[in-house]
């Protein structure tokens, strides 16, 4: 099974630091210090299709202490006061993911949630009081309640469900002509993996399952989703999309699939790019898992 994207990263968070004010000040006073250079939310690539960085002494936001990389001191900025993040992902962003290595990809997916958590939620949730940014900026606190906030991660199930040899997946009308892959959807207040699986297969297909097993999990950088990849056994074949949410479901054999991964134009449909969990969830399948 391949890693799934943004994974496999390198990157020490380096808790202690973002407690110790002398110790965030020794990273920032590094001569080896970076910054990530982003365009809004966007990395930029270097000739090699690296992570482009610079001097600390270029960020136009707060510094946030990302951790450290192979001993590295690594930083990324927050958006000047004011800038809003791009309400959609720019078009270049999906042919730069198809090149990160995957220690660039998982830092990048650090940065971005981050920054963009902190553009998002500049003013304290319980008493509306613009908040202070600390913990190295892993965290905002109130000057007026003192409550603290952090960094959220929004929980989301991607998923298969399998009858024999065959799997079903749909497709969004958005998504490129001929692409097919797992449904997924948010996790809601008070429910287990297990559950929202079967639920959301059932609300977007009309698919009953059960025996529902995980197979991995994947940080979703957009902004800030973690992807929890399971599969479940169908109950029949009986396929009722709901129109809301998918254009087309339907069922693909073993031997579509293996073809569809391997890029096969005549396999019946297009799998979902490597740094997609549905990928790798794929790919599991395919061999068995």
């Amino acid at each position: 099974m391949n890693l799934p994207g943004f994974t496999g990263g390198a990157l020490d968070r380096a808790d202690r630091v973002r407690h110790e004010p002398e110790l965030l000040a020794a990273a920032v006073a590094d001569p080896r210090a970076r910054l990530l250079v982003l365009n809004g939310l966007d990395p930029e690539l270097d000739e090699y299709d690296r992570l482009r960085w610079t001097n600390l002494a270029e960020a136009t936001g707060e510094l946030l202490f990302l951790g450290f990389e192979h001993g590295l001191p690594r930083f990324v900025s927050a958006l000047p006061e004011g800038v809003r993040p791009p309400a959609t992902r720019s078009p270049a962003l999906f042919g730069m993911l198809e090149r990160f290595t995957c220690e660039d990809a998982a830092l990048y997916a650090a940065a971005r949630s981050l920054v963009d958590w902190h553009a998002r939620h500049g003013f304290c949730a319980v008493c509306g009081t613009p908040a202070d940014i600390f913990r190295a900026g892993w965290g905002r606190k109130c000057p007026h309640c003192h409550a603290e906030h952090f960094p959220r991660v929004d929980p989301v199930v991607i998923m298969l469900a399998e009858l024999g040899e065959r799997v079903l997946l749909g497709r969004q009308p958005s998504w490129p002509k001929g692409r097919y892959s797992a449904l997924a959807g948010f996790l809601e207040v008070g429910e287990s993996i297990e559950g929202a699986v079967m639920r959301e297969i059932e609300e977007e297909a009309g698919v009953r399952v059960r025996g529902v097993r995980y197979i991995a999990s994947q940080p979703w950088p957009f902004p800030s989703s973690l992807m929890m990849a399971c599969i479940g056994v169908a109950d029949d074949e009986r396929i009722e999309i709901d129109v809301h949410e998918l254009e087309d479901a339907r069922w693909f054999t073993r031997d579509q699939v293996c073809r569809a991964l391997a890029g096969d134009a005549d396999a019946g449909f297009i799998a979902p790019p490597r740094y997609a969990i549905a990928h790798t969830l794929l790919t599991a399948w395919a061999e068995g898992l």
